[in-house]
């Protein structure tokens, strides 16, 4: 079952099949029984393709600037616990506040 207690559509369709006699199974799936079945398709159209699409997109966080890379880097203890209550005093994730640092330091020495 989904989190919020109610059954997801695909398994209210495996209870809709389960439920059925045989003679009912066999109706309710007499398309597929024919060969080729594949070759009576028609092309996608435009909102079905968005939608497999979308489907088929890696999921995960948006994409921002080019992406991003994990990198391993060492940071003193004190430092890193002192970062660590500021993202949390400020609202952000750690890795926002070091691109944050990343950016005015970068910023300052395009400036020299």
């Amino acid at each position: 079952m989904a989190k919020n207690g109610r059954m997801t559509r695909s398994q209210r369709q495996f209870l809709k099949y389960t439920a059925m006699n045989s003679a009912e199974l066999a109706e309710a799936t007499r398309e597929f029984d024919r060969e080729f079945v594949a070759d009576t398709f028609s092309p996608l159209t435009p909102e079905l393709a968005e939608r497999r699409r979308r489907a088929k997109r890696k999921r995960g966080r948006p994409m921002m600037g080019k992406g991003a890379r994990v990198i391993s880097v060492s940071v003193e203890k004190g430092l890193l616990a002192r970062s660590d209550a500021l993202a949390r005093k400020l609202k952000v994730r750690r890795a926002a506040l070091i691109a944050r640092g990343l950016r005015a330091v970068l910023a300052e020495a395009g400036k020299k």
